[in-house]
């Protein structure tokens, strides 16, 4: 439920105000009758939106607006004023105000106003996740049978709330594919929350998960909200599952059993509706053999097992990788747009990618980027260890996959080379391969479900 805040030295009028706010926006309201009793009550509840008197006698609004900024408060804030000095409003919106109303004004429309706030906060967010995901270390590109079959999957699991447990190499993208799933799930303009719990200091794991009540533990100056209560009606999702310690292991699991959290130091239990994507690269099962995780956890989190294919296993996703990389990187330098060679693509295609798939792939791509003086990237600037271990993997036994797989992929991957060498131009193309006609690939086309696009 939404918080509305109210803040005025007069209190009958706060309480008018939350009272008709409440009234005609269905908004949870509180009141709070000077500047620092505002301050206090926004380190203790979450608050979502503040209407802000300017004249107090204790803390004006103004120093109010200072404070928020000081303590890094994104809350939006709506100040109002009786004097009719718009001046004075203008200048809170300098200071960081959303926007400004009369104490005169009608209740409708400083409900109208709290609602545009809110809509204006959530559009931030989701723009900020928006760049977050194009920014993220690759796109879920690619058209090969494992790519068909993982978006196949996703498409099956997204409507459906229950957890579920992705699993892949380092660098394979499972963080893309929480994000496909939120995408295409039943609340995509939800939050998208993403934990890194390998990164979380083990103090902090639990306050960063479920949030903490001020004075809850030395530091807490205000009250914070977790990670579940900020994925609340979306997805949060947690990458590196495995390396969570045991105990918040426990909470977690009665967090995803019941649906509502705890923070630390509080006494209050609060309900949450967030879909959780956790993410692996360990052998979970073993983990719990080791002792190291909790089997009922386990369970818990893999109603849905989705495994991420690696790079070498779809190989012939590699061009359209490289073309998407290159162009997201030569934009993000400032650079003249480059290509690769089809000698350097070839080395590209051959090199295995094992020690971190398509993160490996985008850091390559950046060196040569940097490093290359044309606009084509030849094989001589090619790093000599990628060269050396593409030569090396193409004289050794492919991955143990079924034969109808290896020869799919293969089949892919030749078509998909001889297309980039002609510049996709199908007669050229059909003539190169040997095929009775450009008709011929087409149909090849179609049954590997290949396109340009």
């Amino acid at each position: 439920m939404t918080l509305v805040l109210v803040v005025d030295d007069v209190r009958t009028l706060a309480e008018q105000y939350a009272y008709d706010l409440k009234r005609l926006g269905g908004y949870d309201t509180l009141v709070a009758d000077g500047g620092r009793a505002a301050l206090d009550v926004l380190s203790r509840e979450p608050v979502d939106c503040m209407i802000l008197d300017l004249e107090m006698p204790d803390l004006d609004g103004f120093e109010v607006l200072r404070a928020l900024q000081d303590q890094g408060h994104r809350v939006p804030v709506i100040v109002y004023t009786g004097t009719g000095n718009y001046d004075r409003c203008v200048r809170a919106v300098q200071l960081g105000a959303y926007g400004f109303i009369a104490k005169d004004e009608p209740m409708e429309r400083v409900a109208q106003e709290v609602a545009q706030a809110l809509e204006r906060q959530r559009l931030t967010g989701e723009v900020a996740a928006l760049r977050r995901q194009l920014d993220a270390d690759s796109p879920l590109v690619g058209s090969s049978p494992a790519m068909q079959k993982l978006h196949d999957v996703i498409a099956k699991l997204a409507p459906i709330p229950s957890p579920v447990l992705v699993t892949g190499e380092s660098g394979a993208g499972k963080e893309l594919v929480a994000r496909e799933l939120h995408r295409l799930g039943k609340h995509p303009k939800g939050p998208f929350v993403a934990i890194n719990c390998a990164a979380l200091p083990e103090q902090l794991v639990e306050s960063e998960l479920f949030g903490h009540e001020r004075g809850a533990f030395t530091g807490a100056a205000t009250l914070r909200r977790g990670a579940f209560e900020a994925a609340s009606g979306g997805t949060l999702f947690l990458d590196e599952v495995g390396e969570l310690p045991l105990a918040a292991q426990a909470k977690l699991l009665r967090v995803v059993e019941q649906r509502e959290v705890t923070r630390v130091g509080g006494t209050r239990t609060i309900e949450v509706n967030a879909r959780v994507v956790a993410a692996t690269n360990r052998d979970l099962n073993a983990e719990v053999a080791a002792g190291r995780f909790r089997e009922d956890l386990l369970f818990r989190l893999n109603a849905h097992i989705l495994p991420v294919p690696p790079l070498r296993d779809r190989r012939s996703d590699i061009p359209a990788l490289v073309e998407r990389l290159l162009g997201v990187t030569c934009e993000r330098f400032g650079v003249r747009a480059k290509r690769l060679s089809d000698g350097a693509l070839r080395l590209l295609l051959a090199y295995d990618w094992r020690r971190n798939n398509v993160r490996e792939l985008r850091n390559v791509l950046e060196r040569l980027v940097i490093e290359a003086e044309g606009e084509v990237i030849g094989t001589d600037d090619v790093p000599t260890e990628i060269a050396a271990d593409a030569v090396a993997e193409a004289t050794s036994d492919s991955p143990v996959r079924t034969y109808h797989e290896r020869k799919l992929e293969a089949e892919r991957q030749i078509v998909v080379e001889a297309l980039e060498r002609n510049g996709w131009h199908i007669t050229r193309t059909a003539e190169e391969l040997g095929l009775a006609d450009h008709a011929s690939l087409l149909k090849i086309l179609r049954r590997l479900k290949l396109s340009r696009d």
